[in-house]
């Protein structure tokens, strides 16, 4: 299982790990954290030493009920911080966090490798035929309605059968534009509650159906501190365990705001399934 990362071909069979990189001051855990371009630049270093594969950029914070972000000023955010890591990292295989097409189109023409895409196009008619264009890996999450709606559309007629019915059709969509390299990304804590966010978790071997690779996206989300009671700054070992569980169940991309914890994870996730698991 091989994604093409701007002609490098990534074997996703080992899993892999996705370093976050806010650049809004407001996302849940570390908005604002990162605001100058050494700052950046110091963490972008760190996850590279750290062993991440990916660095997933995001100028749009799509937590719930984050404030909406004007086109202009998700470009203004985005890229000239993309192009000073490429200037620095060349090498670096940078995600790009968004749902607009022209956003997407910029950031691939300055060397972006791939499109993380929160709407799988529903905000964005335009990103299938980007993405076709380029030909660049595509990851699509589940979402009803939009960051500032969707917590109050967690009603479904069947959850599981409504996102495999989902990806079904988003997958159909994207291989009829002959995009290649696509991603599932279930979207935990997006229009889902905490229980059903854990039945997505339970059932997520039900995915590898559809036979491309699936991403995980629950780094010290609500789903493990509010159990835990506590915040999301304390929950790097809830989301360790939560970690160890989805790679069992077939994860492979670990999206995550701690790059050697989650790769420490698949490390020994690997050595457990080498011995005979």
């Amino acid at each position: 299982m091989t994604i093409n990362c701007r002609g490098t071909l990534i074997d996703l069979s080992t899993p892999k790990v996705m370093g976050i990189l806010n650049l809004t001051p407001d996302s849940f855990y570390d908005g604002g954290k990162y605001s100058g371009e050494q700052a950046i630049l110091g963490q972008v270093e760190k996850m590279l030493n750290d062993g991440v594969t990916f660095i997933d950029i995001g100028a749009y914070s799509s937590r719930p009920g984050a404030n909406h972000v004007p086109e202009a000023e998700e470009l203004k955010r985005l890229l000239p911080i993309l192009q000073s890591i490429l200037k620095n990292f060349p090498d670096a295989l940078i995600s790009i966090d968004t749902f607009r097409s022209k956003v997407a189109s910029e950031s691939l023409q300055l060397g972006a490798a791939i499109i993380n895409d929160i709407s799988a196009a529903n905000l964005d008619v335009e990103m299938l035929n980007v993405i076709a264009q380029h030909q660049v890996p595509y990851i699509m999450m589940h979402l009803k309605g939009t960051p500032q709606s969707m917590q109050k559309r967690v009603v479904y007629d069947d959850l599981l059968k409504d996102l495999l019915f989902f990806f079904s059709e988003k997958i159909n969509n994207a291989t009829s534009k002959k995009i290649n390299d696509i991603i599932i990304d279930p979207g935990f804590g997006f229009a889902k509650t905490t229980a059903q966010n854990y039945i997505l978790l339970n059932h997520l071997d039900l995915f590898q159906t559809f036979k491309v690779p699936i991403l995980i996206g629950l780094s010290r989300k609500s789903m493990v501190y509010k159990i835990l009671r506590s915040t999301p700054k304390e929950a790097l070992n809830g989301t360790t365990a939560l970690h160890t569980i989805a790679l069992l169940k077939g994860a492979n991309i670990l999206r995550v705001h701690d790059v050697k914890e989650a790769h420490e994870c698949i490390k020994l996730i690997n050595e457990l399934k080498a011995n005979g698991l």
